[in-house]
């Protein structure tokens, strides 16, 4: 394992105190337990927003924390949920009195511990509405999932409800955006590489040198078919095809494509994945209003890449066009 690290099991914590000590201006970081909130927590009158997960995919949570997407987020341990007293101190620091909606990817331990906390909330007196993303078309079910694994769509919920918790919405129509964000979007991914937990030590699975996995999950889960390396063209048609026939999207949609890195794909690689899902999406009639190209849920170092296409609307343009500042995305500021 090479890694810069100091000890496995202090990654988490200096991590964080990286994160406090780079985006003071943006972000205040808590210990025991562990979360992160923008600066000016609590905005009075706004909708909290409040997501989280295991660390290792940054720089989703932490790093979309600030002014126009989460006002918190719960860094679990690598790989590893969030506990509920993380999510409830969360819950309590940013509720400005106008509730607090949870985003929750849908993994059974973010699932159990985020209503636990929502509970404990709701018990003093906050109200609180929760939304599972569930955009991965890759398997029904999965290690760490009942139903579909929530994966690229949550970093575009989250700026998009970002936005309009900024605006002044409601609760209920922060969390009914959502959904419907949800409810329009859909992800797959592959891996080239496997990537190595810290505390582990060793590759979460084993590829060999000409093989490639399909529909592979943000933990190292199995995805739908291992099978010998091909060219990007027909990576991208084995990732793009079954994204695009799920909703269905169909000819006159106008998308947002968003082609991330798992952590080891350099951009040089992405933009090339990016060309080859704009010749699909042209050949289908989609028309691609906005795009996102970069790490931004990463594996650690896993090398691979996930496309996700969110089916747009005028609102969902204008609330993602909207001013952003976090350490992991930022325009109009």
């Amino acid at each position: 394992m090479k890694k810069l690290i100091n000890k496995p099991e202090d990654v988490v914590k200096e991590e964080l105190e990286g994160i406090a000590k780079a985006h003071p201006d943006i972000v205040k970081v808590f210990f025991n337990p562990n979360y992160i909130v923008r600066a000016d927590a609590p905005v009075q009158g706004k909708v909290g927003i409040v997501s989280g997960g295991g660390s290792g995919h940054e720089p989703m949570h932490g790093g979309f924390v600030g002014m126009g997407m989460l006002d918190a987020a719960c860094p679990g341990e690598v790989f590893t949920s969030p506990t509920p007293d993380q999510m409830l101190e969360a819950t309590k620091a940013v509720n400005g009195g106008a509730g607090v909606l949870h985003i929750v990817k849908n993994y059974t331990g973010d699932i159990m511990n985020f209503e636990m906390a929502a509970e404990m909330a709701q018990a003093e007196g906050i109200e609180v509405e929760s939304v599972v993303i569930d955009d991965d078309v890759a398997v029904q079910d999965s290690l760490y999932t009942a139903g579909r694994r929530g994966v690229g769509t949550t970093v575009l919920a989250e700026k998009i409800c970002g936005a309009a918790a900024e605006k002044g919405y409601d609760l209920k129509k922060v969390a009914d955006l959502c959904r419907r964000v949800n409810a329009n979007g859909r992800s797959m991914g592959m891996a080239l590489t496997s990537c190595t937990v810290p505390m582990k030590g060793e590759p979460t699975f084993e590829l060999a040198e000409d093989e490639m996995e399909i529909g592979i999950g943000i933990h190292g889960e199995p995805g739908r078919e291992r099978m010998k390396i091909k060219p990007a063209s027909e990576v991208v048609k084995l990732l793009a095809e079954p994204v695009i026939e799920d909703l269905p999207f169909k000819a006159g949609d106008e998308v947002l494509a968003f082609v991330n890195s798992m952590g080891g794909t350099p951009l040089i690689e992405l933009y090339i994945v990016y060309n080859e899902l704009a010749k699909i999406c042209e050949a289908r009639g989609l028309k691609i209003v906005r795009n996102l190209i970069g790490p931004y849920i990463t594996s650690l170092e896993m090398a691979g890449v996930s496309i996700t296409l969110l089916k747009m609307d005028d609102e969902m343009k204008e609330l993602w066009d909207a001013p952003v500042k976090t350490p992991g995305l930022r325009w109009g500021v």
